[in-house]
């Protein structure tokens, strides 16, 4: 990742580029609840997961396509991508992180914030 995956000078977070660039392509598609977790000191398959919702099927794969897209134009592909056709949640793989778009409904089904639970919550 292009940026440090270190504590900021108050003890917050410091978001890979990347992860800050997924964020932002879901908040401007309208994506609801989302949340950063760093599951560094708990995992060692990915670093971050960014976890949202959508309302219906067809703004969940909005999401989901601006996120791609987005990271696309810097060179990024996902290793992976489940769920799109189905649009109850759609997994975006890109290693270091992992990006989750839920409908509403999937998402506490899934409940992933309490699963990883001990994971630490980033402002975003």
């Amino acid at each position: 990742m292009d940026t440090p995956n270190s504590p900021g000078a108050e003890g917050t977070v410091v978001l890979p580029e990347q992860v800050a660039r997924a964020v932002r392509a879901a908040r401007e598609k309208k994506a609801l609840d989302v949340v950063v977790l760093d599951l560094r000191a708990i995992d060692s398959f990915t670093d971050f997961f960014v976890i949202c919702s959508g309302q219906n099927p067809r703004q969940v794969q909005a999401i989901a396509e601006a996120v791609e897209e987005r990271l696309r134009g810097e060179g990024l592909r996902p290793s992976h991508v489940e769920g799109f056709d189905r649009a109850e949640w759609i997994l975006l793989d890109y290693f270091d992180f992992i990006v989750h778009v839920f409908s509403s409904g999937r998402r506490e089904f899934y409940a992933l914030e309490r699963l990883w639970g001990s994971a630490t919550r980033v402002e975003v």
